[in-house]
């Protein structure tokens, strides 16, 4: 069971990544096109091919960190997986950062996260024909739920849109990252999936409309921006690692439903922090009805989380 705390390790990291998001989207003086966030968001996920040269520390391989050594020349399938792994992060990110820019994060990413969570349990069992226990189907069933009851409300019509895109696509994404692990192996499939990000995302710079998009907003951006920008990235890179190597040596569908953990965080977070984080980054809702409302929620993910264990 490693690859669960993996994974609820990863959906910690995430959580910081989140409201640092949410803040990032949602002020326009910092950043306010979702287009180019993702742009710059996938770019700098490729470039976590860095963490290799940890592989070479004597040591570290043993526990599982990617080395040089198993990477290999890779196959048709290795190279067309890892630039569909590229294109669907790319569209899953520019639609949660529209849809956050639209609506509040408290009802935009639990419905991104049950979708996601949903869809790749779906399609783990059509294109993985992954066989889960009763515990585990149980255990997502209540994950799901419980993440998408975090919800408040609906958002609007052209914002639900964007919400179950986001949320399809990072089902679409994962899926595409197990399918590779399983084609290769793990160190080999990230090796070449973050080398596709790169080249995928340096390949929309070749369409003038988005060439001109990104650098006149790039120009426009301050230099505390930019460094906002690399530190939310390194740990969204962080989280992703953790996250694919919990899809790695587990099942994804399991991975994609602990996505309900980040909403855990997210408000403990949000509760012990609120005083020193930006107004546009919290949900300072502190109504008695809606604490013990989101109380309830967070019972039964984490009761759904228990099961996993039992």
């Amino acid at each position: 069971m490693t690859w669960l705390l993996l994974a609820t390790a990863g959906q910690l990291v995430n959580a910081v990544v989140a409201i640092l998001d949410k803040y990032i989207v949602s002020d326009d003086r910092v950043l306010p096109r979702p287009f180019v966030y993702a742009f710059y968001s996938c770019l700098l996920t490729g470039f976590w091919v860095i963490i290799y040269f940890l592989g070479l520390v004597p040591g570290l391989a043993e526990l599982g960190m990617p080395t040089f050594e198993n990477v290999k020349s890779p196959t048709i399938q290795v190279v067309g997986m890892s630039f569909l792994a590229a294109y669907t992060f790319f569209m899953a990110l520019v639609s949660m950062y529209d849809a956050l820019k639209r609506a509040d994060a408290s009802n935009v990413m639990p419905i991104i996260g049950a979708v996601s969570a949903l869809s790749t349990f779906g399609m783990s069992y059509l294109f993985l024909n992954v066989q889960l226990s009763h515990n585990f189907i149980f255990g997502i069933i209540l994950l799901s739920v419980g993440t998408l009851l975090v919800a408040q409300t609906l958002p609007k019509a052209d914002v639900v849109v964007h919400v179950f895109h986001s949320g399809l696509f990072f089902g679409l994404h994962y899926i595409t990252m197990k399918g590779l692990f399983l084609e290769t192996s793990f160190d080999d499939g990230f090796f070449w999936s973050r080398v596709g990000f790169v080249l995928f995302t340096l390949s929309l710079l070749l369409v003038p409309a988005y060439y001109d998009r990104i650098v006149s907003q790039t120009k426009s951006a301050t230099r505390k921006t930019g460094y906002l920008v690399v530190i939310t990235k390194l740990l969204a890179g962080v989280a992703a690692f953790l996250l694919l190597k919990a899809t790695d040596w587990g099942d994804v569908s399991v991975v994609q439903a602990l996505d309900g953990l980040r909403f855990v965080f997210i408000l403990i977070i949000g509760a012990v922090f609120a005083h020193w984080l930006p107004a546009s980054a919290t949900d300072r809702d502190t109504r008695p009805d809606v604490f013990f409302r989101r109380l309830l929620y967070v019972v039964v993910i984490v009761v759904g989380y228990v099961i996993l264990f039992t």
